[in-house]
């Protein structure tokens, strides 16, 4: 917990400063309730750090009921910390004037501090926890209620302001959930690989010399052929797949390969370098 505490406490940090360097001085947005918060201060001055820890308010209590007590920590941990950043930091800048890399660039550093948040299970407030609230009992996509709602603020900013703006903004919320994504899954992804081949135990035995990864053997039958045999399950990182894919077809150049995104992998057999 105390590590937990640290990364968060660093990563609102990180956010902050993306938002007063550089979302700040071009007019942009971020997404969430920190965007409805800039708004405020665009329209009526109000500093964006005290009216994120506000809105956030309502929030906390309903985290609290209906998601946990840890979650509910950690997020305010993150939510009041990034207040107090956004207040502290309020002055910093950095010198750029062209508004597409200041959005490009501050989607990378929200991105950055956002991610760190998330990986260590707490939040920075606003629709993430609106979003997992509603996932929890309606079973929809954290990612599409997100989406959803960051898409209504920034019709509203449209209005209020410019479509330009509206538009600099999404291009940092792209970026900055890319970063998140990245952070959240690493950076060297993990690839499924099935292998149907009638020299599966060859294949397998020269795979554990050279690769030294978990297999598993599935016993299938072909359905035009009514063939037994028996398949090659395992998972490798990307980095692995080439190496994988040159021992396979040494040994059996007609065998059938199927490759699959994998986004998380835990257990016995796949050791986390």
């Amino acid at each position: 917990m105390i590590f937990r505490t640290f990364t968060i406490l660093l990563g609102s940090f990180i956010y902050s400063v993306a938002i007063n360097a550089l979302f700040l001085p071009h007019h942009l947005l971020s997404g969430g309730l920190t965007g409805v918060a800039m708004m405020l201060e665009y329209l009526f001055h109000l500093p964006t750090g005290l009216s994120v820890a506000v809105l956030n308010i309502p929030l906390f209590f309903g985290s609290y009921r209906m998601i946990g007590k840890r979650f509910t920590w950690l997020s305010v941990v993150g939510i009041l910390s990034s207040s107090l950043f956004l207040s502290l930091t309020r002055a910093w800048v950095i010198p750029v004037k062209d508004p597409m890399v200041a959005a490009i660039f501050g989607g990378l550093i929200s991105g950055i501090g956002t991610g760190m948040v998330i990986k260590n299970r707490g939040s920075l407030g606003g629709t993430d926890i609106i979003a997992i609230i509603i996932n929890k009992y309606f079973s929809f996509s954290i990612g599409g209620i997100g989406l959803a709602m960051n898409g209504i603020i920034l019709t509203i900013a449209a209005f209020l302001f410019d479509v330009e703006m509206a538009m600099l903004t999404l291009v940092s919320i792209f970026v900055g959930n890319k970063v998140i994504d990245s952070i959240q899954e690493g950076f060297n992804h993990s690839k499924t690989i099935i292998i149907v081949s009638d020299s599966c135990q060859e294949i397998a035995d020269e795979l554990f010399r050279k690769v030294k990864r978990g297999i598993t053997f599935i016993e299938a039958e072909g359905a035009y052929t009514k063939k037994q045999r028996k398949l090659i399950y395992m998972v490798v990182r990307v980095m692995e797949l080439a190496r994988v894919r040159d021992i396979v077809k040494r040994i059996d150049p007609d065998a059938f390969l199927s490759i699959i995104d994998t986004r998380e992998v835990e257990g016995k057999g796949f050791l986390k370098e």
